[in-house]
């Protein structure tokens, strides 16, 4: 079962770190929000991750995200499973719950099975019009059978567009699924960067947060990066001793002004994974880049 948030998980900054941090992409780790509901799924974290499933109150997990210095974007992906009117509800949860604590929460990812078709885009245009904080699609190709190039998205895109807001895009290999049969029905190429690019190339005026390393197709995405100015890129699922050698050097040289930091918390943990970009030998220069101020440039959320 999981445990509940007792312990102080700070991430500990000396004087050469910036004092703020911005997370692109985490989840709800709150009782009615984790993204893990059964507990084979936390068992599976435990599995792939290596971390334990940990449940938050909604003040307890505000106050972890102050004590860490961030603020985040966070995405309750699982609901898309959900019908509507389930969705409504937890789509006014997140917004009630961030009204109270917006100085940490900045935003929120909603993802949606565009096969649910107008009723769809219609609750992505209500939660748009709430006007609760930054709100912006999450195209989650793999889980939804459906890739982000697919027409199927086509009226997200417009409303994004509409809306001056960003989509985000996740590629490359997912926790989801691995090492479960057939990888739980996931098709990993519903995923390549292939479809970023297309998208990118057919709405020119729609910006793209390409979402997680691209592994195994990291040259790919970062030439789609060099083609498409209205393509970035947030690092969210993988701790950065694990990032692939050419995406290393392309933080510190030509990406450094496009690459943006994500934990996915709680499957990952800002003690650990801040830890470990600071321990990868970059610049201060480029960490406080890729740290906050990438992300609050792009999201015009500048104090």
């Amino acid at each position: 079962m999981p445990t509940r948030a007792t312990v102080d998980l700070t991430f500990t900054q000396d004087r050469t770190r910036p004092m703020k941090f911005f997370d692109c992409h985490s989840h709800w780790a709150t009782e009615r929000g984790y993204l893990f509901r059964t507990q084979a799924e936390r068992d599976q974290q435990a599995k792939i991750w290596r971390t334990t499933a940990q449940v938050f109150s909604d003040d307890e997990q505000a106050e972890y995200f102050r004590r860490n210095d961030v603020r985040t974007i966070l995405d309750i992906s699982w609901i898309k499973d959900l019908s509507i009117e389930e969705m409504r509800d937890y789509h006014d949860y997140i917004f009630e719950v961030q009204s109270h604590h917006r100085d940490v929460m900045f935003g929120q990812w909603l993802q949606f099975r565009p096969q649910m078709g107008k009723q769809a885009v219609d609750e992505f245009h209500r939660c748009l019009s709430k006007k609760a904080g930054f709100v912006g699609l999450c195209v989650n190709g793999q889980v939804t059978g459906v890739p982000a190039s697919d027409p199927l998205w086509k009226p997200f895109y417009e409303a994004s567009i509409d809306a001056g807001t960003p989509v985000m895009i996740l590629t490359g290999l997912t926790g989801i699924g691995q090492g479960l049969p057939g990888g739980k029905g996931i098709v990993l190429e519903d995923g390549h960067p292939r479809h970023i690019d297309y998208v990118a190339a057919r709405n020119p005026d729609l910006r793209i947060l390409a979402a997680r390393p691209a592994y195994p197709w990291q040259d790919d995405m970062i030439a789609i990066l060099l083609h498409k100015p209205n393509v970035s890129y947030e690092l969210h699922g993988w701790g950065p001793k694990q990032f692939a050698p050419q995406l290393k050097k392309e933080i510190g040289r030509r990406l450094q002004d496009r690459i943006m930091f994500g934990c996915d918390f709680p499957v990952l943990r800002y003690e650990k994974v801040l830890a470990d970009w600071y321990a990868e030998g970059y610049t201060q220069d480029v960490l406080d880049k890729v740290l906050c101020t990438n992300a609050e440039r792009y999201f015009g959320a500048v104090a």
